[in-house]
């Protein structure tokens, strides 16, 4: 199991410049530490998260680091020009030095993205799955013609061509389609910090009906904080959870009877994942004993290749200290 880092950019202070030099100093101090992965999120009008420009950030990344790998968790490709997404992915694989991984996805509980990109909930899956269809093309092909429902293009060449043979790719998702697509073409998924256990078992298990041998590429996000004791990682911690469920609640509240977050239930509850009990149970958040044991649970039950670890205290130097007790004392039990 590789060991990551979940980044989104969090603006606590208020302060987007202080929030995207806090983000590069977890990510470097990751690098450090070990840590093999960096995935950076793509999120838009959100003063809470100010990552936007998800290959402007991935770019300046890749020039202050030099081992880590650097993904896109995710570009909401159904918001995006496909053709562009390639040009820019073929970029950024060479400004990392063939580190880049390329996690795509249809675009979270958020509506006023769709609204002001004027792509609805609806279209957005099947507009995601053209245009990653297009995008493997364009990389690996040259003269590319493609007629398809959103997309088109007619003997296509993009420059750069990538410098990796084949960039690897996740799709962040619980549905049935996408997981379908994943597998027959050997991709990854990615499941979020709110993915129950339960659904992230049956994502895998549909995987495996299809292809039996690429599920292994699972990268599981997971909020956490690590401490001396539970109370201390908790007492930390659980501002930030109960903050993330506040405006994780107000975003779904008009979906929850719509069929359309039935990944987000929890025992049959809509919106169940959001409560803050359930978070910090599905959290790796406690002393050192307390998240090796959680860990250990995890990898008995999922096919981890990756642990993406989403740091969840306001204090930029109590996470630096949390990664590191981490990598000193929790990774050593797992």
């Amino acid at each position: 199991m590789k060991t990551g880092l979940f980044c989104t950019y969090d603006n606590h202070h208020q302060d987007a410049q202080r929030a995207m030099f806090e983000q590069m100093a977890i990510v470097r101090h990751g690098e450090q530490l070990g840590f093999e992965e960096a995935w950076i999120t793509e999120h838009h009008f959100s003063p809470d998260q100010i990552s936007a420009s998800i290959s402007v950030l991935l770019a300046y990344l890749a020039g202050v680091t030099s081992t880590i790998r650097l993904g896109t968790a995710a570009v909401l490709l159904a918001f995006h020009d496909p053709v562009a997404v390639a040009e820019e992915m073929a970029t950024l694989d060479h400004l990392t030095k063939g580190r880049l991984l390329f996690g795509v996805a249809k675009g979270g509980p958020f509506p006023e993205q769709n609204r002001h990109f004027g792509i609805s909930m609806e279209e957005a899956r099947s507009r995601t799955l053209e245009a990653l269809e297009l995008i493997e093309k364009l990389l690996y092909h040259e003269n590319v013609s493609f007629a398809g429902k959103y997309y088109q293009c007619d003997r296509l060449t993009i420059q750069p061509r990538p410098l990796q043979p084949h960039i690897p790719v996740y799709i962040a998702t619980s549905d049935a389609d996408a997981i379908a697509l994943a597998a027959l073409h050997s991709f990854g998924i990615m499941g979020g910090a709110p993915f129950s256990l339960e659904q992230l078992q049956k994502n895998v298990s549909r995987y495996r009906a299809i292809n039996s041998s690429g599920s292994d590429a699972l990268v599981l996000t997971r909020f956490f904080f690590c401490a001396k004791t539970d109370e201390e990682a908790i007492a930390e911690a659980l501002p930030f959870l109960q903050n993330f469920a506040a405006r994780m609640q107000r975003n779904t509240a008009h979906l929850q009877n719509t069929g359309k977050t039935q990944h987000l239930h929890v025992n049959g509850k809509p919106g169940g994942c959001f409560e803050e009990q359930y978070l910090l149970e599905n959290a790796i958040i406690g002393s050192v004993q307390t998240c090796g044991d959680r860990i250990k649970r995890l990898q008995d039950a999922l096919p981890l290749g990756t642990l993406a670890l989403k740091p969840c205290s306001f204090e930029l130097q109590k996470n630096l200290d949390s990664m590191t007790l981490y990598a000193e004392a929790v990774r050593p039990l797992v």
